[in-house]
């Protein structure tokens, strides 16, 4: 009886939570570990699917980034990365393409809906959601002219268009949207997962933006968890070098969310199982919470 008092309790202790959340949009970034440890991606989908029965919005933004890599390894297709950043030619672009678009998203949406959901999956094209540009990449040198480095069909995020999505929110589907965008002339792009997902929670007016991550968070100098983060704490980490590699394009694409209206965006470990329901409806959460 206690252990069922104890359920009883933590259900009341979400309901603030659950009161602020209600009605609202969250966007979801999924990647890392949490895409290919079978527990854990049924655990991510239970959280989604509990998410929309108590009256939360949630929109997914995947990435694929393994699952492209292999694709192109079978296919003998070698590709370079600059600055971490995979170059892309036409024929890794028609390969990232099918991978995000045909394979992982429809894998996404199938394992939403086998757990309860009523998932759609969109690419940028559908609806012109993703409007894109080429990205320039320009590496400045010391003593020598900055470097042009041509990423080929890699692109950035000029407009989102959010009709689409808006209407599938109020008909009750839960929209799964792979990273590839277009531009003007209808060239295809691909776009950096993290990126997208806070251009599309900043487009929306989202209430939280969530990073899933394969790290516990935002990390001090001396390796330390940060809780919470301001914008001006942030900014001031990215300056003095506090922050290294996949994580300092993860905070700019956060502070650019909450510079657009998002209430907070959030940083998190995805390896942990139900890690979005403890940063959501806990007290102090789990992961860096990062607000203006």
């Amino acid at each position: 009886m206690e252990h069922e008092v104890a359920k009883a309790k933590t259900l009341l202790e979400a309901l603030p939570y659950i009161r602020d959340f209600f009605g609202q949009t969250v966007v979801i970034k999924y990647g890392g570990h949490a895409m290919k440890d079978e527990h854990l991606k049924k655990a991510f989908a239970l959280n989604i699917v509990l998410l929309r029965y108590i009256g939360v919005n949630p929109v997914i933004v995947h990435g694929g980034g393994p699952q492209i890599g292999k694709m192109l390894d079978q296919l003998g297709i070698c590709c370079q990365f600059r600055e971490g950043l995979r170059v892309t030619d036409q024929a890794t672009m028609d390969v990232v393409e099918m991978v995000l678009v045909g394979k992982v998203n429809k894998e996404i949406v199938n394992l939403l809906n086998q757990h309860g959901g009523k998932a759609v999956g969109l690419s940028g094209k559908d609806g012109r959601i993703i409007n894109a540009q080429k990205m320039e990449m320009v590496i400045p040198h010391k003593d020598m002219p900055p470097e042009i480095i041509d990423l080929g069909k890699v692109g950035e995020v000029t407009d989102i268009r959010t009709g689409l999505i808006r209407t599938l929110e109020k008909e009750g589907f839960i929209p799964v949207i792979a990273p590839v965008g277009v531009d003007d002339d209808g060239e295809t792009y691909n776009i950096n997962a993290d990126a997208v997902a806070g251009a599309v929670a900043g487009a929306l007016e989202a209430k939280r933006l969530i990073l899933l991550t394969d790290v516990a968070g935002v990390l001090d100098a001396e390796g330390k968890l940060i809780s919470s983060m301001n914008r001006h704490k942030a900014v001031d980490a990215l300056e003095k070098g506090v922050l290294r590699g996949g994580m300092i394009p993860k905070v700019k694409c956060c502070l650019e969310a909450v510079e657009a209206g998002v209430e907070k965006a959030h940083i998190i470990d995805g390896r942990l199982e139900n890690s979005i329901l403890l940063e959501m409806f806990t007290k102090g959460g789990i992961g860096t919470e990062i607000v203006f």
